[in-house]
């Protein structure tokens, strides 16, 4: 969160899998109840409705603003960061993003969405907020982790940005975005899950949380079964290698460039890759984009209130 003037700028990061923002981040799971749910650590009261935020993900829709789950997303995710900073009112500037090639289309759309109720109050697990939100700025997803160290690409660079649902490609050439060699495909982490979890199903005729994958493709290793790990490690390694064929695909070629991978699917490449390291960075801050977000949404403010 960052302070500008008479307003706080808070980055929310709406993936398909983990709400993020600067301090935060928590599922995008979120289930509707007339009446206070007994369990559940993040309960939001709204509207006469409570919602239990944070409990599994979300299904995937390329279309965020369909009904109101991510703006209650939202409420919540404001509501942790001014929690973080001892405050339950304020006035709130967000800064958000959409993937790489919907960002053209979908942007007034999500921007409006966003704004649907410009003064808000609400209760986040027990406390009282008053939000006024006075206004949105609407960022390329993934692009933003990477806009303030641009100066420092030289030559080729491939951006990568693995989210749950999608993965997003953007070409550089020393720091500076090519429109033309953007792609987004549906080729997110969850993918990657689906298949460990059918993988385990058709060889041990059992169900796996989905969790303990997680766990597994985050860290690498996990407290079950050795031959259920393996199971689970083989089909995170095809995962990557068919990443790297996309990636391929779109002309990625690591002796020519460099690659750059942002958000969650970075611990993939990380644990079930083999790639050179002087030639790959991972950012492993899942944070990274929301921060980004906010600290562009905080030049363009300054760069309008000097005019």
């Amino acid at each position: 969160m960052k302070d500008f003037k008479d307003k706080f700028i808070i980055g929310i990061d709406h993936g398909y899998g983990n709400i993020k923002t600067a301090n935060h981040i928590f599922r995008t799971g979120v289930a509707m109840s007339d009446t206070e749910p007994v369990f559940g650590t993040n309960v939001l009261f709204y509207n006469g409705r409570y919602y239990l935020v944070g409990e599994g993900h979300k299904e995937f829709n390329a279309e965020k603003i369909t009904d109101e789950e991510y703006f209650i997303l939202t409420l919540a995710g404001i509501a942790m960061e001014l929690n973080s900073y001892g405050l339950t009112e304020a006035n709130v500037y967000l800064a958000a993003g959409l993937p790489l090639k919907w960002v053209s289309q979908q942007k007034k759309a999500f921007s409006d969405y966003l704004l649907r109720a410009s003064d808000v109050r609400f209760t986040f697990n027990r406390k009282n907020y008053h939000v006024r939100i006075t206004g949105v700025n609407i960022f390329p997803q993934g692009f933003a982790a990477i806009q303030d160290r641009l100066s420092a690409m030289k030559g080729m660079t491939v951006l990568c940005d693995i989210g749950n649902g999608t993965m997003n490609v953007l070409f550089l050439k020393d720091g500076k975005p090519d429109p033309l060699k953007a792609y987004t495909e549906k080729f997110g982490t969850q993918q990657c899950v689906i298949a460990a979890k059918t993988a385990i199903q058709d060889k041990y005729h059992v169900n796996i949380d989905e969790s303990i994958i997680e766990d597994i493709l985050r860290t690498g290793t996990a407290d079950i079964a050795e031959d259920r790990l393996n199971v689970i490690k083989e089909t995170a390694k095809d995962y990557v290698k068919k990443l790297f064929a996309v990636l391929r695909r779109y002309d990625y070629e690591p002796s020519l460039m460099r690659l750059y991978v942002v958000g969650g699917g970075g611990c993939l490449i990380r644990n079930f890759a083999e790639y050179d390291e002087n030639r790959v960075t991972i950012n492993s801050d899942i944070r990274a984009t929301a921060k980004g977000y906010e600290s562009w949404a905080f030049r363009l403010l300054e760069k309008a209130d000097a005019k």
